[in-house]
């Protein structure tokens, strides 16, 4: 094998400009669907991070009326047949496979009554958190102190705002010690938070600023205040949300829905009910739509490697003519026809590969020169990869197939004979 591989070589290097124009259709085939599964990974890592931001994996479990409508408590009484979530609530929740923590909250979206002096907070959200709201969201801390146990013990009308929120009040001031108006009752900014990791999404189009601020219902800043003390700012015995902190990206969908089902076993209401927000599911149809887009160019490109192949069968049937007579001594010496067949489909497999590493080679430089250019974000697929040089060497193999086997044919007497 080792000879037939340095035979192989030999002769490609004997031809260089006919081994280059015969690899052609191969390197140019390999390169572009190398290039298109580059940009549909890093398209579909895109939509993953439009749609669920940072990567904390936190998954939310809210109540919805129908037609999967928030259940907005400033426009509706509370409903009926909702149980009250507590502790034992939130421990049942943790036993859920995959959950590293649970919180409680309740929420209010697109509030008008928060201030700073005249200073308003507009179209923010008003947070009521139990004690693993932070940690659960993957918040930390960047000035003051999170909520202590006395906080919630002692019923402490205090406050921790995001960086959004922050930087909308107080513009330059430390908001630290600073007292907040909420539906007329003093609260005093205890610390500010933000994201556990930076994350600015990609938005090219209306249509991914859509996408980014409905998944992002804090885009306008988050004010969130203890959970006994909500009630001062709210209503009595609301009901409750959850937060959920998956322990990976791929399990938040499953989580979401073991969660939603353990909540719904205890409503008694037919118009209302828990929903998990289903982001994994929204960001797989979004990278279904893209790739079946993408899917059309990679068969066009394929046809490249099908041109390349007839290119092969066509420049390895002029090799055998032209070796007839080397052909024709080795089997007067000896040489059987499955040597002979192993050293052409050799020969094939190598000419093959050898485009389908140049054509690897030259996708992986377009791909980062096509996101250079134009921005379009490119993930290289080392999987992709290898399967292009492997399928590559099957092309040589298939092609290669009938010259080789012309060639292990030939009757040594007439091969002998050759002029």
């Amino acid at each position: 094998m080792l000879e037939n591989i340095r035979l192989s070589f030999q002769g490609i290097w004997g031809h260089k400009l006919r081994s280059l124009l015969t690899m052609l259709g191969i390197i140019i085939g390999i390169a572009a669907i190398i290039a298109i599964v580059s940009t549909i990974r890093g398209t579909n890592e895109q939509i993953r991070k439009n749609l669920i931001g940072s990567g904390t994996n936190t998954v939310n479990v809210r109540l919805v009326e129908s037609g999967d409508w928030d259940y907005d408590m400033a426009y509706s009484s509370i409903p009926n047949g909702i149980p009250v979530l507590d502790s034992d609530s939130r421990d049942e929740l943790n036993d859920i496979d995959h959950v590293e923590d649970a919180s409680l909250y309740t929420i209010r979206t697109a509030v008008d009554y928060i201030y700073y002096n005249a200073t308003a907070l507009q179209g923010g959200e008003l947070i009521g958190a139990d004690s693993h709201y932070l940690h659960t969201c993957g918040y930390v801390m960047t000035k003051g102190r999170a909520f202590t146990e006395s906080d919630y013990t002692n019923y402490r009308k205090v406050a921790v705002i995001d960086t959004t929120a922050a930087d909308s009040l107080f513009e330059d001031e430390d908001p630290v010690g600073k007292t907040l108006d909420i539906q007329g009752e003093p609260f005093i900014v205890i610390g500010v938070i933000e994201e556990s990791s930076e994350f600015e999404p990609v938005i090219e189009s209306v249509e991914d600023y859509y996408q980014y601020v409905y998944n992002d219902a804090s885009s306008s800043g988050s004010v969130i205040v203890p959970d006994t003390v909500w009630n001062i700012v709210g209503q009595y015995d609301e009901p409750q949300n959850v937060r959920l902190l998956a322990d990976s990206t791929d399990a938040m969908s499953n989580v979401g829905r073991q969660a939603a089902n353990l909540l719904n076993q205890s409503v008694d209401n037919e118009d209302v009910k828990y929903s998990a927000e289903d982001i994994m599911e929204q960001a797989q149809q979004n990278e279904q739509l893209s790739e079946s887009t993408n899917q059309q160019l990679i068969w066009i490109a394929s046809i490249s490697l099908l041109v390349g192949g007839i290119g092969v069968m066509n420049i390895m049937l002029v090799s055998v003519t032209e070796r007839t007579r080397e052909i024709g001594l080795k089997k007067a010496i000896g040489a059987r026809k499955n040597k002979i067949l192993a050293q052409f489909l050799t020969e094939a497999a190598v000419l093959t590969s050898l485009g389908g590493i140049i054509g690897t080679i030259t996708g992986i430089i377009f791909a980062e020169a096509i996101n250079r250019i134009s921005g379009v974000p490119v993930a290289i697929s080392v999987p992709a990869a290898i399967i292009a040089i492997v399928f590559s060497m099957l092309i040589g193999i298939v092609f290669g197939f009938v010259p080789a086997v012309k060639a292990a044919n030939m009757d040594p007497i007439v091969a002998l004979r050759h002029e």
